[in-house]
């Protein structure tokens, strides 16, 4: 569904600029530049996801038109040339998502920020916990105010059970003063479990000691506030947190992921494949371990092209995905690929095996004008007690194997061919 974004502002120019911003995030934009024009559009339509309103307009001079958008529930960003204490406090004092000056092009980049921000907030999960019901309630509206999935917390044992219950929680605000255990312990207890690349936690206090922002950063904390904190240093403080831990994530991403086909790559699955075979072993579940290679992919490349070639790569991807949605699956390099299967036998696996390589057989992709297809030669070890790279070498000595047998085919490492 498309989001549609309100842009209240009388300056063609500015407007012109909003909207193409808007647009390469994927809003609808609707424009307004007057209070008149504004409200006749909401009295038609009041479905907008946000809206960027000028506070100075032809007919509304002192911030009308932003208490007539949000009358209607539309969360707002204020652009204001007009930028002294009075106006600041007077945009603070309404539940705004935020106010950006029109001083110079870095308005807009911010903009371009919030507007993003307001659309990816609601996969950034935060846990709030606070014994005061009015502090925890004004916090959690100032956090849904940004789109966030809001859960909450009445003390330090409450919050390690809701962590355990939403595993999508990236951020932890705290208060400090609560019974059972205080937002000391429980950062502590939570950096027991979760590293800095997992989880931010965020200390609050309305103590005038002024040590206990060290003693929370010591404890594992990354940031701390002073109650009564301002929205905008709040603000500031969560999204440069909840950023951190997305570029970390991000950076991690590119770390363990085959570019092209957005499978794992070589070191995540040696990494993952470990652990998944000592949890097997332990549990006595039947597993598989496969090697994959494209037949004459070389020649595919050499005939139409490495873009084709690029195609055919990303496709076999996504026939792995649908195969072995429960499997480790990877690109180790090439034409070559692995996966890791459990199940209830070993036949079972090998049929699924099996059943994938005659759906690439008969599969075909759009190359030059022509359909292209291509088959797969296939080498597993079963259950095997060796170490992950014997297993390897194991699978990929089956591969060659089926390659000399005449490619198109599963061989079992150890074995004579599997029919």
């Amino acid at each position: 569904m498309v989001q549609k974004l309100l842009v209240v502002e009388d300056s063609k120019p500015i407007a012109t600029v909003i909207k193409q911003i808007a647009q390469s995030l994927g809003y609808e934009v609707v424009l307004a530049t007057s209070l008149a024009e504004l409200e006749e559009i909401l009295s038609g339509d009041t479905g907008f996801f946000a809206a960027t309103v000028d506070y100075a307009l032809p007919d509304a001079n002192d911030g009308e038109a932003i208490a007539c958008v949000l009358s209607h529930g539309i969360p707002s960003v204020v652009m204001t040339g007009k930028m002294d204490d009075e106006t600041r406090q007077k945009i603070l004092a309404q539940p705004v998502i935020d106010y950006i000056p029109k001083e110079n092009s870095q308005a807009f980049l911010y903009l371009k920020r919030v507007l993003h921000w307001q659309q990816t907030n609601e996969n950034n999960a935060i846990l709030v916990v606070d014994d005061s019901s009015s502090a925890r309630n004004h916090i959690v509206e100032l956090l849904k105010r940004r789109n966030f999935t809001v859960f909450v917390a009445n003390n330090g044992v409450q919050a390690l059970e809701r962590i355990q219950q939403y595993k999508n929680i990236k951020m932890v605000i705290t208060d400090l003063e609560m019974p059972e255990m205080n937002g000391i312990e429980l950062t502590n207890e939570l950096r027991k479990n979760y590293t800095r690349e997992q989880l931010a936690i965020i200390g609050i206090s309305g103590a005038e000691n002024g040590i206990h922002s060290a003693r929370f950063i010591k404890n594992g904390a990354d940031d701390f506030l002073r109650k009564p904190f301002c929205p905008e240093e709040f603000y500031c403080r969560i999204t440069q947190n909840i950023e951190s831990l997305n570029n970390i994530a991000q950076i991690q991403h590119a770390a363990n992921t085959d570019y092209l086909t957005e499978l794992s790559n070589r070191r995540a699955f040696f990494r993952h494949a470990n652990q998944r075979i000592v949890e097997y072993s332990k549990r006595k579940v039947p597993y598989c371990l496969a090697m994959l290679d494209i037949d004459y992919f070389k020649k595919v490349n050499d005939e139409y092209g490495h873009d084709v070639g690029d195609q055919v790569l990303k496709i076999l991807a996504l026939y792995m995905r649908k195969h072995f949605s429960s499997g480790l699956t990877a690109r180790l390099g090439g034409e070559e690929f692995a996966v890791l299967l459990h199940g209830l036998d070993s036949d079972q696996l090998y049929n699924k095996l099996d059943d994938f390589r005659r759906e690439i057989g008969v599969s075909s992709i759009p190359a030059g004008g022509n359909q292209l297809s291509f088959t797969l030669s296939i080498g597993v070890v079963f259950d095997s007690t060796e170490e992950l790279s014997k297993q390897m070498s194991e699978a990929d000595s089956a591969l060659y194997i089926a390659k000399e047998q005449g490619r198109n085919q599963i061989v079992i490492s150890g074995a004579e061919e599997h029919e």
